[in-house]
């Protein structure tokens, strides 16, 4: 509590807010209000850097002693800021009775009020707030909101005369009043773009989880379908049984794929990197080949020509170069024209690894080639998830290799450049 007496020893009560520490003379205030019933917008003025400056710059060119922001409602007078230089001893969250102030005729009366001097001027040389609070020299005008809802004034008072009924003076008080309000709206619209922000990463947070726990349990559902399906082709079945038998074999391997790209996805996002483990290994032939024979298996009618040719060894992640090999073998029949054939290429040339995978099909749009390995970038033509090309690339950058697309109207080709050694 502070107790400021007038002239005529009549005593004001000033409610101190909580946690606040008397500032040096002259200098802004540090804002440190705790459990104020107006806390958010006294915060809400601290968090705006230039309304010191604005407060001490209306002092140096009126030449008042005190200025400051204050809250005020129909019922409330709080300080949200001030500048002090003459001892008036009000801090941030500091409030007066609303009926001893001007402000109060401001917002009641929706109107500036200037006063030269109380000594001379007719309307409130009898007032009781000057008499009150000591001073000669007054300004309050109103900051609102871009709603054009009421929020407080900016208002400067000092114990001796000044002139302020100018236009200088009234215009530089009405634009710092704007700007105070404006940044009032543009606090308010980065809190709420944050607190959007926080919900949309929680949620994305959330759906991530999901989407790896759901991708992880249907891995053994996935595993016992295709097991049961290869039991069944070891029976003696018809040949309609048979052909269904392969479609559920093509259905349950392409469920396969898009569950390894999801579990994939789910650990980049998680911050992991791609975990590779190369090896000097011969085995990512036959591996290769064995892919091959699986997808020829799935889609018996698709035309293919093979040439995988590895006469040496490779330093590779084996399991990752085959994840690769199936999303871009998955993805030429996907997109290609079923008639023609598929040409595959798996060569050393040099002290390079090359694999190359083409098919005949529509020319990839230049605005698509632009985010083709992007996650879940896909056109309205495309199936799946839009991961298998993005786990592809990170898969060569893991391999300190590059996986590059050209696209004509006749061919499009993903190559695969990575060194057959590490170095």
């Amino acid at each position: 509590m502070l107790d400021i007496k007038d002239d005529d020893d009549t005593t004001i009560t000033v409610v101190s807010g909580q946690g606040v520490t008397a500032p040096e003379q002259g200098k802004p205030m540090d804002v440190s209000v705790t459990g104020h019933d107006f806390q958010e917008d006294i915060e809400a003025i601290s968090r705006n850097r230039s309304v010191p400056t604005l407060l001490e710059t209306a002092l140096l060119a009126t030449g008042m002693g005190f200025s400051a922001v204050a809250r005020v409602t129909d019922a409330r007078w709080v300080t949200c800021q001030v500048v002090d230089r003459i001892a008036f001893g009000l801090k941030p969250g500091d409030e007066l009775q609303i009926e001893s102030t001007l402000c109060h005729e401001v917002r009641q009366f929706d109107q500036e009020i200037v006063i030269n001097d109380v000594l001379t001027d007719p309307l409130y040389v009898y007032h009781h707030c000057p008499a009150r609070y000591g001073f000669r020299s007054y300004i309050s005008v109103p900051i609102r909101r871009a709603n054009g809802e009421f929020f407080g004034t900016l208002c400067a008072i000092d114990p001796n005369p000044n002139d302020l009924k100018n236009d200088r003076v009234l215009s530089m008080f009405r634009l710092f009043a704007k700007l105070i309000g404006e940044g009032l709206d543009a606090d308010e619209e980065l809190i709420r773009s944050r607190t959007e922000l926080t919900h949309e990463r929680e949620m994305a947070q959330v759906q991530e989880q999901f989407i790896a726990v759901l991708a992880h349990d249907l891995r053994n559902p996935i595993h016992a379908l295709s097991a049961g399906l290869r039991m069944l082709e070891r029976r003696e079945i018809d040949a309609k049984a048979t052909e269904l038998v392969l479609l559920m074999k093509s259905a349950a391997h392409r469920m396969g794929l898009l569950i390894e790209n999801l579990l994939d996805q789910a650990r980049k996002r998680s911050g992991a990197d791609f975990l590779i483990e190369r090896t000097t290994t011969e085995d990512l032939g036959p591996t290769l080949t064995q892919i091959v024979r699986e997808f020829r298996t799935v889609a018996p009618d698709q035309p293919m020509n093979i040439d995988i040719d590895l006469n040496e060894p490779v330093d590779c992640d084996v399991p990752r170069i085959g994840q690769l090999f199936s999303n871009l073998l998955a993805n030429a029949i996907t997109h290609g024209k079923a008639s023609e054939s598929i040409d595959v290429s798996v060569r050393i040339v040099g002290d390079k690894l090359v694999l190359t995978i083409s098919n005949q099909g529509e020319r990839i749009p230049q605005d698509r080639m632009e985010t083709l390995f992007l996650p879940f970038e896909r056109g309205s033509n495309r199936q799946g998830l839009g991961l298998g090309l993005f786990i592809a690339s990170e898969i060569a950058k893991g391999h300190d290799g590059t996986l590059t697309v050209t696209s004509s109207d006749e061919m499009t080709t993903f190559t695969l450049e990575m060194p057959k050694r590490v170095a």
